[in-house]
């Protein structure tokens, strides 16, 4: 699929990568100065919804630079332009609505990196996509990095070929506390109240297992929610038959709140988690936001994560269908 939209012209950011003949991200800018406004852009937008759409697939993230977005409420207009369907999020991450379906990113401290993970990857309805607003750059840090999944696949299944036909077979488990009351001082601090949208046990147990979870009360007033099995890898149609590292084995193996192993209760070597997260990190792509950037990631393509940041910085939040 060419490029060929008079309405945007293609940029460069610095971090951009070249990955199995694609750049990632696309970068979109305005294609001239006057045109930098916010109503240019919903136009430009309005006018090659499908087109737009089919570069999110083709190139797993699309970067718009260079127009003058502002805040909440004309990142909201952008969300709703494509008429893609809103999706809730679920999840530890504590957030902040702010607009309609513009939501704050994960509030946790400035100071902690948040994993690479594809949104919602365990709940049974995740989203398609994910778009990433810069309200305020930080100063130093705070990059959105995100990585091309199927390239973890590719080269895990080159060093550990056993072990991802075994874990493909058996599946994954996973296991997360989620607290008695929200923690305002972790990244993963959201109370079961906030998560499940209820004070009622008996109706977050009910929620919980909408989302594909079992779940057990501990003494202490929170909730261990368990879900598995759980693929290890998933293909998605239109994505030339790639298989996507669609699991968050890394971020939740051996962690104080969460665990990860293999659906049959066998234990997943630490040596071969390790060197996953050190390919992660080899393919990650990451850049500087600027102030009005706009991130579009295909959800079922990309991991996304945050790198830690000096303050302030405020990056707002669309998931949808």
């Amino acid at each position: 699929m060419e490029y060929n939209c008079k309405e945007f012209k293609v940029g460069k950011c610095e971090g951009e990568k070249l990955v199995d003949g694609e750049t990632l991200p696309l970068v979109l800018t305005p294609p001239e100065a006057s045109k930098n406004g916010i109503e240019s852009l919903l136009e430009a937008l309005g006018n090659n919804k499908e087109w737009f759409d089919d570069m999110v697939t083709k190139n797993s993230a699309v970067l718009l630079r260079g127009f003058d977005v502002k805040n909440a409420v004309e990142f909201n207009d952008i969300v709703e332009t494509f008429g893609w369907e809103d999706i809730r999020y679920v999840g530890p991450a504590p957030r902040t609505h702010i607009h309609k379906r513009i939501w704050t990113a994960n509030e946790g401290p400035l100071s902690e990196f948040i994993y690479y993970h594809h949104e919602m990857v365990l709940i049974n309805e995740f989203p398609k996509k994910v778009i990433l607003f810069c309200e305020v750059p930080p100063p130093e840090g705070g990059e959105t990095p995100f990585v091309p999944s199927f390239k973890v696949t590719e080269r895990m299944m080159e060093e550990f070929p056993e072990f991802v036909e075994e874990v493909e077979a058996k599946g994954l488990k996973y296991t997360f506390i989620a607290l008695n009351s929200d923690n305002t001082t972790s990244m993963r601090g959201r109370g079961w109240q906030d998560a499940f949208a209820t004070n009622d046990q008996q109706e977050a147990e009910k929620r919980a297992r909408a989302l594909g979870m079992d779940v057990e009360w501990l003494e202490n007033g929170s909730i261990k929610t368990i879900l598995g099995p759980r693929p290890l890898t998933k293909v998605f149609e239109g994505r030339k038959g790639r298989r996507m590292w669609f699991n968050t084995l890394v971020g939740m193996y051996g962690k104080e709140l969460s665990s990860a192993m293999m659906a049959d209760g066998t234990e997943i070597p630490s040596d071969i988690v390790k060197r996953c997260e050190e390919i992660i990190e080899e393919e990650s792509i990451q850049f500087k936001w600027e102030k009005g950037d706009v991130l579009f990631l295909d959800n079922y393509a990309t991991l996304h994560g945050r790198r830690p940041s000096l303050p302030p910085r405020r990056v707002l939040v669309a998931t949808c269908k």
